[in-house]
């Protein structure tokens, strides 16, 4: 454990962020889930503009990596177009 009272700030701080970030990329799995479930093609565009939204967050907050948004996006057009 640490013995600095600003490491234990920090180990404080860590743990917060990591708990939101934690909660942040659950909440866009389970909007994708939806949206890979969809089967009416408004619907699937309502989702997709929400988890697209969401992803660029994620990316921008460097809880992903923004080539993964970009894939997840680009998959998520492909299926809507398909439809």
């Amino acid at each position: 454990m640490a013995n600095i009272k600003s490491a234990k700030k920090r180990i404080r701080n860590s743990e917060t962020k990591r708990l939101r970030n934690r909660y942040q990329h659950k909440s866009t799995r389970t909007v994708l889930k939806k949206f890979h479930l969809a089967t009416l093609k408004e619907d699937a565009m309502n989702l997709m503009s929400k988890a697209a939204e969401m992803v660029d967050k994620l990316a921008k907050n460097n809880i992903i990596h923004k080539n993964k948004a970009a894939n997840i996006k680009s998959k998520m057009m492909k299926r809507v177009a398909a439809m």
